[in-house]
């Protein structure tokens, strides 16, 4: 049983830096692709960032290019995503989710995943 257990969540002031984490545990040794969503108050999910099973190859959404920075460490079943220059507006519950088969942006996209941490409130305050 895959599951994804997120943590760093919190609250912080505008401007402020934070780095979430995502552990992945039960995969059998089989490789995961891993990423971030949010969701906001109100608001539909939202694809953040991806990074392919490697560890190498990135996707980000276009909202949080050049702020949010996500990294995997593959050794550990381990997904960062690291936020930078908050605002009021990234206030969300962030959810941390893996897929194990082809790497496709247009799933992250469409949210189609195989499995989802319950996720980590992050409250930026102004």
């Amino acid at each position: 049983q895959v599951q994804l257990v997120e943590s760093g969540g919190g609250l912080v002031q505008t401007g402020d830096s934070m780095r979430l984490s995502c552990g992945l545990s039960g995969s059998t040794g089989s490789t995961y692709h891993m990423g971030w969503y949010r969701q906001a108050p109100g608001k539909e999910r939202e694809f953040l960032a991806a990074v392919r099973g490697s560890g190498v190859t990135t996707y980000y959404a276009n909202s949080v290019k050049g702020r949010f920075t996500i990294t995997g460490d593959n050794a550990k079943n381990t997904v960062y995503l690291q936020l930078n220059s908050l605002n009021p507006e990234d206030t969300a519950v962030y959810y941390c989710a893996a897929v194990l088969l082809e790497w496709l942006p247009a799933r992250w996209e469409a949210g189609q995943m195989d499995y989802w941490g319950k996720g980590t409130l992050v409250i930026v305050s102004s």
